[in-house]
């Protein structure tokens, strides 16, 4: 099938709905943090209340993504990706239309529950859409740019939103695409995307697995406030433990578990969700605190810091829409995955070197540009990793899987770094320093941990990622111009999900 038929085209138009949908996701998690000293004048929040307004949508994501991806196999993806706009979208209206701090929360508590749906099963349904591996490569390409460079886009639209209009618009915003992505989603969507998963629901495998996550998000958000060693945070996390243990035993056991097991032992799979909850927090480390370096330190306004992250973004751009999808072809998924994260690594690195004084050019743009390339470079082989070697009947809950992984990645990265940060500035505050050298010391190390992530990440990739079949390198055609069948073999087989 040409990439010109009208069954391609139609698959193309499916891509943008899943992409927009998804944007919708990503823009909200991190859109929000520029309108927060707006909401808590307009609304009188105390500082510690206005912590719900994150962790209120954080605590449902993170919970509900594995049964999103799960219920997406049982029920239908498309059913569930419509449900998930539509609960996503009505929250964001009453989040635009809130006039009290508890209306605003659980609205955002209920976004999180739709954002959960959605974000699980837009990854498995774009992957049942396209099956021919340079297909897929290119369309992985665009939902990966849409992942990395939805939330520093955020930040930009945050503080345009917040600076020209109020902050009601952040969240008003999502009426309109919302409703056009429904529309769209059931016109354009294939019914019939459960690809044949059949069985009943494990519904005790969901209680335990979702409050287990609950738990640990919300003690992973409030660690730092109160306190790592705290009874409250040491409580909650041994009580995720003992529920994510009692989850393990059931599923070893379960006729239909909610997750099973075995797919652990699928190694890229394995690999690629470790990799990811490495990646994510030095993501994390990058976006949040260099956030902070540019307002907190350089003076930067929220409009300033979203155009900051600009030349990252298109540079991110350049290479998940194209440049991404043509190294995977042309070398496999292990070497663009493990150069991408070391360009990466050493952006935080320059970071980490970023000074009281600095200016954009000299101090900020380098590192910019090396992230971007980083991370365009790296998100495309990684989400191919995960999700080449599952079952279609499966790709909801793989979806989920890789989902959780960066949810929690990226929530335990940035807590610990944020921690480390706060420590560091403390001790240099009590000896004397300025609170602005202070805290630029502070993000130094944090981004000095980030990139040692980043690092490790770059290793568990090179190592451990499968290097037989399923990474070899495609050769171009020209080199194969006698033998047409010599590229099509290695082509499939670089997406065929064979085992060791």
């Amino acid at each position: 099938m040409t990439s010109t038929s009208p069954d391609s085209r139609a698959r193309w138009v499916a891509l943008v709905v899943l992409c927009l949908g998804s944007l919708m996701i990503v823009l909200d998690s991190t859109i929000v943090n520029v309108a927060l000293p707006s909401i808590k004048k307009d609304l009188g929040f105390s500082q510690t209340s206005l912590a719900w307004v994150v962790n209120g949508y954080l605590l449902t994501f993170g919970g509900f993504l594995l049964l999103g991806g799960r219920l997406g196999d049982l029920l239908g993806r498309r059913r569930l990706f419509m449900a998930g706009i539509a609960l996503f979208t009505l929250a964001s209206l009453a989040c635009g239309s809130a006039t009290t701090q508890a209306m605003l929360v659980a609205a955002r508590v209920i976004q999180g529950f739709g954002g959960a749906v959605v974000s699980a099963v837009a990854l498995s349904l774009m992957v049942s859409l396209f099956v021919e591996p340079a297909e897929r490569a290119k369309a992985m390409g665009v939902f990966g740019f849409v992942a990395a460079g939805g939330g520093t886009l955020g930040v930009l639209l945050g503080g345009i939103l917040t600076n020209f209009l109020d902050w009601h618009w952040i969240f008003l915003v999502n009426v309109p695409i919302g409703i056009g992505v429904c529309v769209l989603a059931w016109r354009v969507l294939p019914a019939g995307t459960r690809d044949g998963a059949r069985g009943r629901l494990d519904v005790l495998g969901a209680l335990t697995v979702t409050a287990a996550l609950m738990l640990a998000v919300y003690a992973i958000v409030n660690g730092n406030q109160a306190g790592w060693t705290s009874t409250q945070t040491l409580g909650l996390l041994a009580a995720a433990g003992v529920l994510i243990t009692a989850f393990l035993t059931h599923e070893s056991r379960a006729s239909a578990p909610l997750v099973p097991l075995r797919l652990f032992r699928l190694r890229n799979l394995a690999t690629a969700n470790g990799v990811g909850v490495l990646w994510a927090g030095a993501m994390f480390a990058w976006f949040f605190l260099s956030a902070l370096y540019l307002q907190l330190v350089l003076g930067y306004s929220p409009l300033q810091v979203g155009l900051a992250f600009l030349p990252a973004n298109l540079i991110m751009g350049a290479f998940s829409l194209g440049i991404s999808a043509k190294l995977v072809m042309r070398f496999g998924i292990r070497l663009p995955l493990g150069g991408g994260l070391l360009l990466a690594a050493a952006g935080l690195a320059l970071f980490a070197r970023a000074p009281v004084g600095g200016h954009f050019a000299p101090d900020v743009l380098p590192s910019m540009i090396l992230l971007g390339c980083g991370a365009g470079m790296a998100f495309n082989p990684m989400l191919l990793a995960a999700m080449g070697d599952v079952d279609p009947s499966e790709s909801g809950l793989a979806s989920g899987i890789v989902n959780t992984s960066f949810m929690m990645g990226g929530a335990l990265g940035l807590a610990v770094l944020a921690s480390v940060a706060a420590s560091r500035t403390g001790h240099l505050l009590a000896s004397g320093h300025s609170r602005v050298a202070s805290l630029d010391a502070g993000y130094h190390t944090a981004f000095l941990i980030g990139a040692f992530f980043a690092l490790l990440a770059a290793g568990l990739g090179a190592l451990l990622l499968r290097t037989s079949s399923a990474t070899a390198p495609v050769t171009s055609p020209a080199e194969h111009r006698h033998d047409q069948s010599s590229t099509s073999v290695p082509l499939e087989r670089v997406y065929s999900g064979d085992s060791d």
